[in-house]
């Protein structure tokens, strides 16, 4: 790892930009704010948060010339942070948004909570059961965690592999996915105290 690598985080008008910047920076991140495409050289890895309507931020993404700079960095293989919908956003589609695609880094869609089966949204703490695919690559992951979720839909993704970690309410879903340099997790670890730092940390490692 860099000693302390540069991360470019993506402000496309969602999310609490602030809380993010401060925990990456306390896991050992520089940061730089990104508010309009293409993405410049020089990163170590770009960070994609948000929360709100999966449609709305498609929107964003496009009018600030962010959507294809993204495709092409992810179609790289260059290292990725997601957080929350920055998560939903690397799938096919949104039952939210119907006849919106999303980045399509991954088939799957994004599925709402069933009504009546659990509150919605989801707002709290919940465990998350890491996979061995995400301990193969992530060694030092906080172990029986909880992580600080609020959430309406989550991901489906076809492609059971690439599950990082698995979360119970009403139904088992995926809570991360990860692949090569890319993580994103449904969770905030900005708001998830030391186990969401621990995860930082170990994505930092990786660059």
């Amino acid at each position: 790892m860099n000693l302390r690598p540069r991360l470019g985080l993506i402000d496309y008008g969602s999310g609490n930009l602030r809380s993010v910047s401060k925990a990456l920076e306390a896991a050992g991140a520089q940061i730089e704010r990104l508010e309009h495409g293409p993405i410049a050289n020089g990163f170590d890895a770009i960070v994609l948060p948000g929360v709100g309507a999966f449609g709305d931020s498609v929107t964003q993404l496009q009018s600030r010339d962010f959507f294809a700079p993204i495709q092409r960095w992810l179609e790289q293989g260059k290292p990725f942070l997601g957080i929350c919908l920055g998560l939903q956003l690397l799938f096919e589609g949104s039952e939210e948004s119907p006849g919106i695609a999303g980045l399509g880094v991954f088939p799957g869609r994004v599925r709402k909570f069933a009504n009546g089966s659990v509150k919605v949204p989801q707002i709290g703490w919940n465990s998350v059961e890491w996979t061995e695919h995400a301990r193969a690559l992530y060694a030092g992951l906080p172990p029986d965690p909880f992580f600080y979720f609020v959430h309406s839909y989550y991901p489906e993704p076809n492609d059971s592999s690439i599950i990082a970690g698995y979360t119970d309410y009403g139904d088992r879903f995926a809570a991360a996915v990860a692949i090569n340099k890319l993580l994103a997790t449904q969770f905030h670890p900005e708001k998830s105290q030391e186990s969401g730092l621990v995860l930082l940390r170990q994505f930092l490692a990786t660059l």
